[in-house]
Order: structure tokens, then sequence, then C-alpha cells
């Protein structure tokens, strides 16, 4: 259904801009703005209207800025760790919530449950703690 909504709707309005694009191409200099903002736009046209054809693409990039949204924030605050040893603990902690967030696992709930049974674990052993891991065992 979305992909046929997007052949009839999405479709035809992109063959007219890609026109479009390329017939004033040819009247700008390559080294002006707008000369290197449309052959950037025709260099990726593939990648931009993909999502015409598959319909687990989405039309923006609003979910993945939204999941990068708290670095960013956060990228000022983190300059100021103390230390460089706090800074690489910060990274790896922020990580490992990373990959719970990916996974749709509380990060709290698998913190919580991976200390507490750390010490008694097989080094051997410890990738099994990991958040998809961990998961998978609780499935």
């Amino acid at each position: 259904m979305l992909t046929l909504l997007r052949t009839q709707a999405s479709r035809p309005i992109l063959t007219q801009l890609e026109s479009y694009l390329r017939e004033i191409h040819e009247q700008l200099l390559p080294k002006s703005d707008a000369g290197r903002a449309i052959n950037y736009l025709l260099k990726n046209w593939a990648a931009l209207t993909r999502y015409c054809d598959d319909p687990d693409l989405s039309i923006d990039n609003n979910r993945t800025e939204r999941s990068i949204r708290g670095w960013a924030v956060g990228r000022a605050n983190w300059t100021f760790f103390g230390s460089d040893r706090g800074g690489r603990t910060a990274a790896v902690l922020r990580s490992f919530i990373a990959s719970c967030e990916l996974i749709k696992v509380d990060p709290f709930a698998w913190f919580h449950d991976v200390l507490a049974r750390i010490p008694g674990h097989p080094v051997n052993q410890l990738d099994q703690l990991l958040p998809h891991h961990w998961a998978a065992a609780r499935a």
C-alpha cells in the first residue's frame, strides 16, 4: 500500500523535480553554491528516491536525528569529565545504554541484573552478559 502510494504520488513529482534540476544545472556555474547543491542532489538521486521503492524506508531521517539528539545535547557537558579515565568510563556506560535502547531493553534493569551477577560469572563468558545476549536469555 505504501509503495503504491509513493509510486503514484511521489514518483511523478520527483521525476519532474529531477528534470528541472538537470535543466537548470547546465545553466549554473559548477562552483557556485547553487551549482554545488544541485550537483550533490543529482549525484545522490538514487539514494534520495530509494524510499519510493522500499516501504521500510522513511522519507526523512527524523528517527535517526532523534536517536542522536542526546549525544548532540550532551556533547558540551561531556567535555568536563574531570579526567581521561572518567571520560572513558562515561563512554563505556553510554555505549551500554545505547545498546540497551537499540534492542528495547530497560538499561536500569540490565545494569541492576548484570552488576549483581558479574562477581560470580565466569570471566571467559562475559559476552553472555552483553545486552543482546542478556535479552535473548530472558526471552
